[in-house]
Parts: structure tokens; C-alpha cells; sequence
């Protein structure tokens, strides 16, 4: 049978429960009237029938308009008690009219009227505190009061998690945020026990059938509500499908600071993993009191490693970043969180060495972390001179006035996109790996440089993009179906950077780190989850359509070289690279590097990709290819 031909059956069967019990506890209170007082007249078995059948029409009529049959009895609470004495309120005032136009009430017994009800009544209570004792062991919650205008929700959790969770509700101040109507129980437990008077439903397979039969139960569809470890990919993968394909909304229950709290799914939840738990003591130790400088620290991961080393400690926090409305909102943001923290917000180019010198000089901080790059890949291709300029010249700029004014720490960002480059963007990033290790060998500066894909939700990522897609209607546009890329949390990638810079702090070193990024994310699939987030259908209420891949673009991104090796650092999420090969600076590479700087800053753009490519063997341009 179908949910909706199960839910209908349902109602049948309650309203047909509540009917019937309605007609013989009429024709009862008749018959005990007559037998204790006032005897039975000549026609009472037509009289009886008659008040029965009466009592038991205007029954059906009131419990129906009124939609008691609607309930679903595991599920009463006050709210539904209310309902039925209005029902039983409206039967009464029907009944005693139709009758007395039929006879004038001749031969009824007055006092059965109130007998019935409160047998009816009776009856109609037991028999639902009878079903909440067996599906919740609660026969008494249909007298406890809930909020009216609480969603309706659909519990998918583990059975400890919901443990946790359902007891805090019943806790919470002013009532709880939302109404539980039943769990499905990720553990694989079989329906028909409770937690804490929430019925278990089934399992995380049953949730398109559970969402289908309350829709019509309810005349309204409830919401889906995760918490805990099944918000991971995998499973929500799974419910959102379902969900969506109910029409259903998905959210996430959850206990902060703020109390407990709904809030819409978000992409983030569609890693492959949760987040990590790190020891932050090492990272805090080396922040604690020291004067930190962060170039790009408006971009995304600038500005989240400012917000990081001022909650772990710093002293004296300068940022620094050429886009003045970037540079305002974190300076901004920072201020208003911290207003004890010595910040200082500076205007500059990374590719400006006299001014990122002295700002640097002015600041002498301890840590300098070089965030600033352009990252783009498609605009990268069309402005090649300008990513050279930017991501190499600005790399060497910047560890050059660090070990010129005596900076302990530097920390490098790169990207995945460096290795084995197909394009203008990671060729530089892979040049500026190589210009960072080879100019500090020798000097008091000792260097991390981080590698990892993309961040969920930056500005240049495809999550903006695909966001402002769906709001718009459509269409969602993807490169090629195979895509994949690997992505973490802004956070939890940042938190990994410091946790590196805080592993090297050898002199004169420079050692090269990669992100664990848990398993790569096919964007398409990214799409699809995006638009079910929104309890929409892919392709059907949302199209996808492919464009082809852009100039530079691959099909999947790498971490590593063939040639290097993985080391663990004893740091979950946190790998060392090793090079299995010579790594010394080949002879000329300086001189190389600048004539790469100057062709670059003549806007030579196919000879500055030629001494790009000779720079970096790897990377193939297309106009140097015969």
C-alpha cells in the first residue's frame, strides 16, 4: 500500500474509532438512565437507536470538520486534547436540536445527555493515552502543552545523539523550537520503540514513505531535521535526495551558545568528513604576545588566519591588502570582536616591494603570513602577466623584507593547482614555492609552506556561484560532469596552515606541508546536493547544464608530485613533503626568475609564459607547444 493509502486508512480507522465510540456511548448512558431512574418507556429501542445514530452523525460531522481524524494519536499532545473538546463542544450543540426537532425530547432521558459525553469523552482520551503509552510510554503527553506555531519535524540522528538532543528540548526555555513527530534512527533499530516519547519510525531508508504519510496526516509536509554524525556526506547525500523528492525542507538541529537552534543545511555538510578536533595549544603558543603581518588579509583565508591569531593571542595584528573595501571589512570585523587588540590596517601591493618593505619595518612583527595571491583560474589565463607579477613577484617581495627586517616565521599559502600545472595560476604558485625554498636557506627565517584545494564557499569558489544560479532559477552551469575537486571549510584549512607554522620553526628552512582533504567532491554531485538543499529537484525544477572546460581548467586536481613522499607529523590532517630528488637552486634560476619579473612587467605575454614554462618544466603553455 502506498503512504498516502496507508494515511488515508488511518484516518479512517480514527475517525471511524471516535464515531462508533460516540453512538454506543450514547445508546449506554440511555439505556443505564432508563435502568436506574426513570424506567424504559414503549418505544425505547427507537428512541435509543435514534439518539444513537443522531448522536453518532453529529460526530462525524464535527470531528471531521474540525479534522480530529487528522491526528495521529503516537504524536497528541495538549494542542490535539483542545481540538477534541472542541469537537465534542460542536457534536453537543448539534445533537440536542436535530432531536428535539424529531420528538421535542419526548421519551429521552435528560440525564444521559451528560452521561454520554463524559463516557465519550472517557473513552476517546484512554484510547489515545493507551497508544502513547505503547509507542512512547508517555500515556500522559496529550496533556503536555507544545508550542502552536513549532514546525513540524522529522528527527534523522542516531539513537544516542537523539538521546541528547530530545532531552534538551524538553528543557528548553520557552518551549521547544520544534515539534517532533518522530525519529528515524540511523542505528538500524526497528520501528515501534521511543526515545524519550518520540516514536522511532524506522530507518534512514524509510524517510521518503515516513514524509509522505505525515504530509497527508498533517496537510502539511514536515521538515527533515539532522543532527550530529549524519550530517556527513554520505548520509546527507541520501536525505537530501529523499527529501527533495518529497518536497520536503532540510535542516540542521543543533546545540550552540544561542541555545538549541535550527538552521538551513549547509554545502560544508557535504564533506566527507567531520570536522577535525585539533590540539590548538602549539599554535596558540606561538601566537601568544607576538606582533603577527598578514598580506591578502582580506581575501578568504586571509582574513580567517587574522581572526584565528587574534583569538589565539596576538599582540599586534597589521593587515595588509590592496583592495581598500577588503581591507575595511576585516579591519572592520576584527575591531569589533577584539576592541583590545592593537590592529593595523595598511594599503598595499604585494608587488610593490618598497611599500610592502615598509610597512613590514614599521610593524617588525614575528610571523608574517603571505596570503595575498590572484587564484582565478579562467581570468589567471587571460592575465597572465598579471598573476606572474602578483603570485611570484609578490611571494618574493614579501620573503625578502622578511628575512631584510628579521621576521622569524613566514607562512606561505599554495594550492593544489601547483602541481603538475595546466595552467598560468598554478605554474606561479608552483614558481613561487620554488623561489620561497631556495631564498631561505641561510638566513633567520623559518618557512611553511601549506598546499590545499579549494575552500567551500570562498568568493571565487563554485558555491557563490552556484547559490546566485539557484535563486536566479537556473540554470546551473558546470564545466563537465567528471569534475572533481577536493575542498575544505575556510576554518578548518586555516587552522591546519597555523598548525604547520607552528610544526617548522628550524632556521633557514623552508618546508613544504599538504592538507588532507578527505576525498575529491564531483561538482556535479556538489550541484545536484545544492539544489535539493533548497527542496528542489535537479533537472527538473533546476537544470544543470554542462559548458566545457575552460582554458587551464582539469578534469581532477592532485596534492602531489610523483616525486615526493608523505610524512605524518603527528598532526591529524597535517602531511610534510619530502622531495626524493635534487632539490638544490638550479645554477641561473635567479637570474631567470628575474628576467621572468621583467618580460612580466612589459606585458611580453608569450615570452613570459616561455620563461614561465622554462622555469617550471611541468607546465606546458599552448603558445609554446609545436
Amino acid at each position: 500500500m502506498t503512504p498516502r493509502g496507508e494515511a488515508r486508512r488511518a484516518m479512517i480507522l480514527t475517525l471511524g474509532f471516535d464515531v462508533l465510540a460516540g453512538a454506543i456511548s450514547m445508546a449506554v448512558a440511555v439505556h443505564l438512565s432508563w435502568a436506574v431512574t426513570e424506567g424504559a418507556p414503549n418505544n425505547a429501542l427507537i428512541t435509543n437507536a435514534v439518539a444513537a445514530i443522531v448522536f453518532g452523525l453529529a460526530a462525524l460531522f464535527s470531528f471531521y470538520s474540525i479534522g480530529v481524524h487528522r491526528q495521529v494519536w503516537r504524536h497528541s499532545g495538549w494542542p490535539d486534547a483542545v481540538r477534541i473538546i472542541q469537537a465534542v463542544g460542536l457534536t453537543a450543540l448539534i445533537f440536542l436540536p436535530v432531536l428535539f426537532v424529531w420528538n421535542r425530547l419526548i421519551g429521552f432521558p435528560r440525564s444521559s445527555f451528560i452521561m454520554a459525553l463524559v463516557i465519550w469523552v472517557t473513552v476517546i482520551f484512554v484510547g489515545r493515552m493507551y497508544a502513547l503509552s505503547l509507542s512512547t510510554r508517555r500515556p500522559f503527553q496529550i496533556f503536555t502543552a507544545v508550542r502552536r506555531d513549532a514546525p513540524l519535524v522529522v528527527l534523522v540522528s542516531s539513537a544516542r545523539r537523539a538521546a541528547d538532543l530530545l532531552r534538551e528540548l524538553r528543557a528548553a526555555k520557552g518551549g521547544a523550537p520544534v515539534r517532533v513527530l518522530g525519529l528515524l534512527e540511523t542505528d538500524g533499530a526497528e520501528p515501534g520503540r521511543a526515545i524519550r516519547g518520540v516514536p522511532v519510525m524506522g530507518g534512514l531508508s524509510e524517510l521518503g514513505k515516513v514524509l509522505s504519510l505525515l504530509n497527508v496526516r498533517y496537510g502539511r509536509m514536515p521538515w527533515v531535521a539532522v543532527t550530529g554524525d549524519v550530517r556527513e556526506r554520505a548520509m546527507m547525500g541520501a536525505i537530501l535526495k529523499e527529501a527533495a523528492a518529497s518536497g520536503a525542507e532540510v535542516m540542521a538541529l543543533g546545540l550552540g551558545a544561542e541555545g538549541l537552534h535550527m538552521q538551513p543545511v549547509r554545502p560544508t555538510d557535504l564533506l566527507s568528513r567531520p570536522m577535525r578536533q585539533l590540539d590548538q595549544a602549539p599554535v596558540s603558543n606561538l601566537l601568544r604576545n607576538k606582533r603577527v603581518f598578514v598580506t591578502g588579509a582580506g581575501g578568504t583565508i586571509g582574513s580567517e588566519l587574522a581572526l584565528q591569531a587574534a583569538q589565539l593571542g596576538a599582540a599586534q595584528l597589521t593587515l595588509y591588502d590592496a583592495s581598500e573595501y577588503n581591507l575595511y571589512s576585516i579591519d572592520l570585523t576584527l575591531r569589533e570582536k577584539f576592541p583590545d587588540l592593537d590592529i593595523v590596517a595598511q594599503i598595499g601591493d604585494v608587488r610593490d616591494p618598497a611599500r610592502l618593505h615598509q610597512c613590514i619595518e614599521a610593524a617588525r612583527p614575528e610571523i608574517l603570513i603571505h596570503a595575498a595571491a590572484l587564484k582565478h583560474v579562467p581570468l589567471m589565463e587571460m592575465n597572465a602577466c598579471e598573476a606572474i607579477l602578483t603570485n611570484v613577484g609578490g611571494a618574493t617581495n614579501a620573503v625578502d623584507a622578511a628575512i631584510a627586517c628579521g621576521v622569524e616565521r613566514f607562512v606561505f599559502i599554495s594550492t593544489d593547482k601547483a602541481v603538475d600545472p595546466d595552467n598560468v595560476m598554478g605554474a606561479t604558485k608552483r614558481l613561487a614555492e620554488l623561489s620561497v625554498a631556495y631564498r631561505v636557506h641561510g638566513t633567520q627565517l623559518a618557512v611553511s609552506m601549506v598546499r590545499f584545494g579549494n575552500v567551500l564557499g570562498s568568493s571565487g569558489s563554485v558555491v557563490p556561484l552556484f547559490e546566485r544560479q539557484i535563486a536566479a532559477g537556473g540554470p546551473i552551469t558546470l564545466t563537465d560532469d567528471k569534475v572533481s575537486r577536493y575542498f575544505m571549510t575556510v576554518e578548518e584549512a586555516s587552522s591546519l596552515v597555523l598548525q604547520g607554522a607552528a610544526h617548522n620553526g628550524v632556521a633557514g628552512e623552508a618546508s613544504l606541508y599538504v592538507l588532507d582533504m578527505g576525498e575529491p567532491i564531483r561538482i556535479r554531485a556538489l550541484a545536484e546536493a545544492m539544489i535539493r538543499m533548497k527542496g528542489m529537484v535537479p533537472d527538473q525544477d533546476i537544470e544543470v547544464r554542462t559548458t566545457g572546460l575552460r582554458p587551464g581548467e582539469k578534469l581532477h586536481e592532485e596534492l602531489t608530485y610523483a616525486h615526493e613522499r608523505l610524512l605524518d607529523t603527528g598532526i591529524d590532517g597535517l602531511h610534510k613533503i619530502t622531495v626524493q630528488a635534487r632539490s638544490e637552486e638550479p645554477d641561473g634560476f635567479q637570474d631567470r626568475l628575474q628576467e621572468l619579473l621583467t618580460v612580466a612587467s612589459s606585458r611580453d605575454r608569450q615570452m613570459a609564459l616561455h620563461l614561465l614554462s622554462r622555469l617550471v618544466p611541468e607546465y606546458a603553455p599552448p603558445e609554446c607547444k609545436e
